[in-house]
């Protein structure tokens, strides 16, 4: 995979303690095209962190590393080791509204210093050859939509940024928590529309909001690509349709949900990893029955039994029974 291959016309948003390296496998499964982002990772937590914030499964790729932080010489650093390590992509974090990160001078916060995500672009895009790319929101606070988001947006592209993914709603950072800003400032996608609009050389992401396949193709009539986050972390087989119906790869069949239970299985099996626990990949799995018959058994059998120290060793052989008995009893009715 190299980083002048990566089709940006869907991908997986980032989310904080939800897409790792477990789920990306999980999520590969299921499409061989999306994009897929790491959750957040500090220049801290990989300069100077203990473990290995940057592993990853070969069967990942094309993915991407979303990295936090502001500092000029850590975030090139960074920007070198994930190349070395070998990943597509490296994404800055301008648009995560936590207190924690405010503080760390770093995600949402930065929306208001354009000049300083620009001399980070242009820093790290000297020492790597993979695309550096910035993922922010369309203002914070009380910043303007129009004149300063036009701002943020021109400074960094000057920079040398030529990819944006936006999450089309502004973040609150006083007033609202993490959660709320995820929901509550409303969305305004004609914002992001009109930035491709006025400036078509930029390659244009839009997220916030996307809850089906219908809903990303309208999208793609106005930018270049569509990130979905929470949907897919609930109802995760939505993915099954994405390579058809989005990269148009008429040949593509995606494996059933049934072969997908069994293929996750053989993946915990092969973990080596003393510290790891089947729970660790299972926890990503609770919605791939979403809306079909033996769902709800599916989640409640795993919730049960596949959790703590003396989770059942093979509980997923297990729960993919209860499925298909709560499925042969819709059948005989």
């Amino acid at each position: 995979m190299t980083s002048s291959s990566i089709n940006r016309t869907f991908s997986v948003a980032p989310m904080l303690d939800w897409t790792d390296r477990h789920c990306r496998y999980f999520y590969r499964l299921m499409t061989k095209q999306t994009l897929l982002y790491t959750e957040m990772v500090t220049t801290g937590a990989i300069i100077f962190g203990k473990g290995d914030y940057l592993g990853y499964n070969n069967e990942e790729h094309p993915v991407a590393l979303q990295l936090g932080g502001s500092d000029i010489e850590a975030m090139t650093k960074c920007a070198v080791i994930a190349q070395e390590r070998g990943y597509d992509e490296v994404n800055i974090n301008v648009g995560c509204p936590s207190d924690r990160v405010q503080n760390g001078m770093f995600g949402a916060c930065l929306m208001a210093n354009a000049e300083l995500v620009g001399q980070n672009v242009s820093a790290m895009q000297r020492e790597v050859d993979i695309p550096v790319t910035v993922k922010c929101r369309i203002g914070i606070d009380e910043m303007d939509e129009d004149r300063d988001f036009q701002h943020f947006i021109q400074t960094v592209a000057d920079a040398g940024c030529n990819t944006f993914i936006v999450h089309a709603r502004k973040a609150w950072l006083q007033g609202l928590s993490p959660k709320q800003n995820r929901d509550v400032p409303p969305l305004n996608y004609p914002r992001v529309y009109g930035l491709k609009e006025n400036m078509p050389h930029l390659h244009v992401s839009i997220n916030g909001g996307v809850t089906s396949i219908e809903q990303a193709k309208e999208h793609l009539r106005h930018v270049d690509g569509v990130m979905m986050g929470r949907e897919v972390y609930s109802n995760p087989y939505i993915l099954s349709q994405v390579d058809r119906e989005l990269f148009t790869c008429s040949n593509y069949s995606c494996a059933s949900r049934d072969d997908i239970v069994l293929q996750m299985n053989d993946y915990i099996q092969r973990q080596g990893d003393e510290w790891f626990r089947p729970w660790h990949a299972i926890r990503h799995m609770l919605g791939l029955y979403q809306g079909e018959p033996g769902g709800k058994v599916w989640r409640r059998y795993l919730s049960e039994n596949g959790t703590g120290k003396n989770a059942r060793p093979n509980v997923l052989i297990e729960s993919l029974a209860v499925v298909k008995e709560a499925r042969e009893k819709v059948v005989k009715i």
